[in-house]
This record gives C-alpha cells, sequence and structure tokens, in this order.
C-alpha cells in the first residue's frame, strides 16, 4: 500500500515548531479513513490553529463554478475554517496570522483545470510573502504519473483553471507542482514536501490500496479522473457532462444526439486513428440538475478497458467536434461568465486556448489537432523532468 505525506507526516512530526494550518478536504484522509485533522490533533494538539478549505468547501458539498463557500467556525474541532473560494482565492495575512507552517493536503486529480494546483500556488504565494513555511503533504495523481497531454496553457487564456503554462494533463503529484511552482513560475516561498513511500510513476489510483475519497462533488470514483481529462471542456457547451446522473464526467449527451446514428461515424473516426483503451456505449439519461434538468438526453458512457492505452483528451475533443457539426444550431457554445472571467468564452479558458474551438469549427482534421497539442510540450516535458522526486 502506498503511504501518503499525510501518513508519512507522522514519522517526522517533531520537525515542526509552533503554529500549523490545515489546507485540507474530505479526501484529506489516512488509509484507514481518519480525518487529517484528527491526526493533526493528535500530533500537534492546540498548535493546530486554522484550516483551510479549497473550491467545494471542506466538505465538498458544493456543487457549482463560482459558488462560493463561506467562513465558518468548525464546532466539532473548535477551529475557524478560511474559505479560499470565497471573497478572495489567496489567504490574506489575517488568515495567516500567528501561523508558523501551513501543510496542504489535497487530493488533486492529475488535470490543469482542476483548482486545487492554484489554491495551494496561492498560498504558497501568500506564505512566502508572510515567512509561513509551506509543508504539501503528497498524495498520488490518481491517472498515473507517466502520460501527459492536451495543448500547453497559452498565457492569453490564463485564469483560475488554468494560471500557468502546463497541459491538461501534467503527470504530477501536487508536490512536483509545488516544486515546479518554486523552480519555474515565480513563486517564492520555504517549502517542504512530506513525500510518499510506495508510489511508482505508473500506478493509477485503484492501484495505490488507498481508499477514494470525493475529491470534489461530481468525481465518484477513480475512473472517473480519467475520464475527466476529456469530459470537462463539456463545460463549456451546452452539452450534458453527466452532472445530476450517478455516472457525472463518465457520461455526455443532449436532448437531440441521435447516438446510434452517429456513433458509426465516430467509431470510424477511431479506427483510424488506432484509439483503444476504452468503449464508448449508448446511453440515455434524465439530469436531475443542471443542463437539460428533466430532459430526456441521449449520448455515451465513456467505459474504460485499459487505462495505460486511453487518452482521454483526445476522444473528448473528437467528440465534442462530432457533436458540434451533428447538432448543428442545436450546438452552443457556453457563455461568460465561467470561473470568475467575464469575457472569454469558457470553452477557450477551458482549453487554455480558442484554437481547438476554431478547429471545431472548422472540422479539423485530428492531425491538426495533435500539431496544436505538441507544441511548447518539448518545454514544459523538460521543466517537468526537473522536479521529479518519484
Amino acid at each position: 500500500m502506498v503511504i501518503t505525506g499525510l501518513e508519512s507526516l507522522k514519522e517526522n512530526s517533531q520537525d515542526i515548531h509552533g503554529h500549523v494550518g490545515y489546507l485540507c478536504h474530505p479526501a484529506s484522509v489516512a488509509s484507514n479513513f481518519d480525518h487529517g485533522i484528527d491526526l493533526l490533533k493528535s500530533l500537534y494538539g492546540s498548535r493546530l490553529k486554522k484550516l483551510f478549505a479549497p473550491q467545494h468547501g471542506i466538505f465538498a458539498d458544493v456543487q457549482d463554478n463560482m459558488v462560493e463557500s463561506d467562513h465558518f467556525h468548525h464546532t466539532h474541532f473548535d477551529l475557524p475554517v478560511y474559505s479560499l473560494y470565497s471573497d478572495t482565492r489567496k489567504p490574506t495575512a489575517d488568515m495567516l496570522e500567528g501561523l508558523d507552517h501551513v501543510l496542504i493536503d489535497l487530493q488533486d486529480v492529475g488535470t490543469r483545470v482542476y483548482t486545487y494546483i492554484y489554491t495551494m500556488i496561492y498560498m504558497m504565494e501568500a506564505c512566502g510573502e508572510l515567512g509561513v513555511e509551506v509543508i504539501i503533504l503528497d498524495r498520488p495523481n490518481p491517472i498515473g504519473g507517466l502520460a501527459m497531454e492536451g495543448n500547453v496553457l497559452d498565457f492569453d487564456f490564463r485564469s483560475f483553471i488554468g494560471r500557468y503554462e502546463l497541459p491538461m494533463r501534467h503527470g504530477m503529484t501536487m508536490g512536483e507542482v509545488g516544486l515546479i511552482a518554486k523552480k519555474y513560475w515565480g513563486v517564492d516561498c520555504e517549502l517542504r514536501i512530506a513525500k510518499m513511500k510506495g508510489w511508482t510513476r505508473d500506478m493509477y489510483f485503484a492501484e495505490t490500496g488507498l481508499p477514494w475519497i470525493l475529491p470534489s462533488p461530481n468525481l465518484p470514483n477513480p475512473e472517473t479522473a480519467s475520464t475527466f481529462v476529456g469530459t470537462v471542456i463539456f463545460e463549456g457547451t451546452n452539452i450534458s457532462e453527466g452532472r445530476g446522473t450517478t455516472k457525472s464526467l463518465e457520461t455526455v449527451g443532449h436532448p437531440a444526439i441521435a447516438n446510434y446514428q452517429l456513433l458509426t461515424q465516430i467509431q470510424q473516426e477511431i479506427k483510424n486513428q488506432r484509439l483503444d483503451g476504452f468503449v464508448l456505449r449508448p446511453t440515455s439519461f434524465i439530469p436531475t440538475f443542471q443542463k437539460h434538468q428533466g430532459i430526456l438526453c441521449h449520448g455515451y458512457q465513456i467505459h474504460i478497458t485499459d487505462k495505460s492505452r486511453f487518452r482521454p483528451w483526445l476522444v473528448g475533443q473528437l467528440l465534442n467536434r462530432e457533436f458540434y457539426h451533428h447538432l448543428g444550431e442545436q450546438f452552443a457554445w457556453k457563455q461568460p461568465p465561467y470561473e470568475y472571467e467575464e469575457e472569454i468564452l469558457p470553452i477557450d479558458i477551458l482549453n487554455g486556448t480558442d484554437r481547438i474551438r476554431k478547429w471545431v469549427e472548422v472540422n479539423g482534421s485530428i492531425e491538426e489537432l495533435r500539431e496544436i497539442e505538441m507544441e511548447k510540450m518539448d518545454d514544459f516535458q523538460n521543466q517537468r523532468a526537473s522536479v521529479l522526486i518519484y
């Protein structure tokens, strides 16, 4: 079994002196399901002073983008909880006052547009300004640490779901993202990594022996973290990404999709591109909330058959292109605002460029998409290689 940074911290807890803050969420658990707050209470007692929460809140009970969580007092632990998805996304000096260390313990999903890496970096920036040490309690990248996919972010499309030049699937742990931020992105703070033991880069989450706790409300199982790489882009469209079903971000659809008819065409492209490791199963569903609430939708569930061969980003972009031309006027790009951006189209924020949207609209080839994907990838890979710790 993999030993996370949270549990390896127990062996070096004497190295932490003074007052402690803890950035966490429901997935910040030990292998026996005990929450990290309980563990830190046992190690540091009253020296654990403050809790911090990312997007979706400390309980991961908040569903949607731009739905903020309030600060509050946690009555069970008798500690203040400061929301970093609220009136601020960067902790203020008042929030950090009196702390000597902040422990960051967030389960990420390995994708550029998942906000926890940016909450971590904002915390690093704020702590650096105030001389507070940051200790990242490392956890597995649930979709492995080898594969990288998707175009590298264009800075003209920066947002809270894309602040730095990362591809959609970056193949790093939270600790490694912290190191690349410090080495290349100008983030200056005193930083320590509580490393994992037993994790290797070829591991997917199911191989770690660790319990899967939803890191956000719509990632019900580890497989969803893989499909998320490709299905999250549908947040920028009127295609349902399955929110309001029990298979969110594994299922996509729209009321007007003729899914059986369209499948033949999609399967031919899949065959031409030699894409494998997955099956598209035609399905119909009625979302209980969000897009097309209460309306019968038709589409596909993505079933992963070989995680190491499945390339979700390419599959997601292919599906988006096919839906756009299949639906015609019934397809729509979601309009701003989205993740606090008021002018840029959400699809362009998600993709980190407008070139992929334009590729969809002109029915571009997969070869053209692959060319977009490879631009700047060598530079990213060289930076990434210099910070890997596993």
